[in-house]
């Protein structure tokens, strides 16, 4: 391995450990420890979980009708208002804000989406 590439490498390691120190990435990591924990939210998941399944059944064999969309829909919602599930989630959306800047910060010098279309072909 050469010396620049080792060094590459280092510096993918050193921004990683700095990203898991910022006040998003634990934020984030606080609220899916308490997503895990919580068994209200778990039996919530699972029940989402069990009715999405049915549906996509449903969807794929034809039978799905708007009602069953919106009982998926229902679900969804039941699960997101929870408080835990909440924070959750805008940890997550605040997280993946954090990481969008970071991926146009590498991505700005090499003129590509380094996140998003680096490994792409035949892209305008």
């Amino acid at each position: 391995m050469s010396v620049e590439h080792a060094s590459i490498e280092e510096l993918g390691r050193e921004l990683g450990e700095q990203i898991a120190r910022t006040p998003e990435y634990e934020r984030f990591e606080d609220a899916r420890e308490a997503v895990q924990r919580d068994e209200d939210v778990q039996e919530r998941i699972d029940e989402f979980e069990r009715i999405r399944e049915e549906f996509m059944q449903a969807r794929r064999t034809g039978d799905a009708s708007q009602s069953d969309l919106k009982r998926v829909q229902q679900a969804q919602s039941e699960l997101h208002s929870m408080p835990v599930m909440r924070e959750f989630l805008d940890a997550q959306d605040e997280l993946s804000d954090t990481l969008e800047s970071v991926n146009e910060a590498i991505s700005e010098p090499l003129a590509v989406d380094f996140g998003g279309e680096a490994g792409g072909c035949c892209q305008d």
